[in-house]
């Protein structure tokens, strides 16, 4: 008899001793639940993070000396853009703002280009009609290759050409390094180099 009430005191104490365990690893399991949950509140939508569809952005302006957006600096321009309306996201100084589309939720970047004053259509103009005087290579900067042109009245035409062709595809450009003046919506060529980000490796097919 004392046996049977000694093993049945010892069940209830390991079944307490469970159920302090168990409770215990809840109450654990509900703390990171709850404080998992307060930093998702804390932490909303950033109006730079939205999808498309989710704000509108302005055409950029354009200036039009050098045909590229107003106040490029760094080869970047920024564009003010507008979340959808009852949108609620963090804008640009940092504040919670439930949008109804007509204010500036963030600054959008875009390229531009870096332009000196060099006009491509006078470029390509003074390449075709006085190209064998090398008044193209004296305009964008080259003195030398425009005094050499000049003495041998274009390479005998050939240099001529060739200049013409090479200014025409604006792979030779101002010798300081800066971009032709093109109207903006005009005809820009982008030369395409392989990098880490256009890099594609080979299909393989099995």
């Amino acid at each position: 008899m004392a046996a049977l009430l000694e093993k049945s005191v010892s069940g209830t104490k390991r079944k307490k001793g469970a159920t302090t365990v168990l409770w215990a690893l809840g109450t654990v399991w509900v703390s990171c639940l709850m404080a998992r949950g307060v930093k998702g509140g804390d932490s909303s939508l950033k109006c730079e993070d939205l999808r498309v569809g989710q704000y509108l952005c302005d055409s950029p302006k354009i200036d039009n000396d050098t045909q590229e957006p107003v106040n490029c600096t760094n080869h970047t321009a920024y564009v003010a853009c507008y979340p959808a309306p009852n949108v609620t996201c963090k804008d640009f100084s940092g504040n919670d703002t439930q949008f109804t589309g007509k204010e500036i939720g963030f600054y959008r970047p875009i390229e531009c280009r870096n332009v000196n004053g060099y006009s491509y259509k006078v470029a390509v103009a003074l390449s075709l009609f006085l190209g064998w005087l090398g008044a193209d290579r004296f305009y964008l900067g080259y003195p030398a290759l425009g005094l050499l042109k000049f003495c041998t009245v274009g390479f005998c035409g050939i240099g001529s050409l060739i200049d013409f062709i090479l200014i025409s595809m604006q792979i030779v450009g101002p010798s300081d390094g800066s971009s032709y003046i093109i109207d903006y919506y005009g005809a820009r060529l982008t030369r395409l180099s392989i990098t880490n980000e256009t890099f594609r490796k080979p299909q393989i097919y099995p």
